[in-house]
């Protein structure tokens, strides 16, 4: 399965679930996102052709990132650009998000591993602006 979490008709993470299952190929961003979610399910025996990707030149403003959870159990809370905390929910391993805009904080849930994909270069703390988390009362998990 597959999940989108938006605020105000913009999409701030695609989730999906380690139980998600199709045939062939399945792309689930949008084609001007910096950053691409898809799922392959190929046969034994297919063949992807040998390849090398073109350089093309592409402007990245928004760090998006994938997350892998490989274990545990990780909790993810979803802000607005204006750091406003909007909904939570459980990620599980082999759960993959991407997350494209708005903010997010995470807490484990229980000891995890998580794998993570973004852009780069990495630009220290001019990447990210940080702020005070959701109080614990206040979560609300969907």
């Amino acid at each position: 399965m597959i999940e989108q979490i938006t605020n105000k008709g913009r999409t701030l993470a695609m989730l999906l679930r380690t139980t998600f299952q199709a045939e062939g190929i399945q792309f689930f961003t949008p084609n001007d996102f910096s950053q691409q979610l898809a799922y392959m399910n190929r046969p034994q025996g297919y063949v992807i052709a040998p390849h090398v990707h073109n350089p093309v030149l592409r402007e990245v403003q928004f760090t998006k990132e994938v997350l892998f959870i490989k274990s545990g159990q990780v909790r993810v809370d979803f802000y607005d650009d204006e750091q406003n905390y909007l909904e939570s929910r459980i990620l599980h391993q082999g759960d993959v998000i991407l997350l494209a805009f708005g903010g997010h904080g995470f807490e484990m849930l229980e000891e995890s591993e998580i794998i993570e994909v973004k852009q780069g270069p990495y630009a220290g703390e001019a990447d990210k602006t940080r702020f005070s988390p959701v109080p614990p009362d206040q979560i609300t998990l969907k």
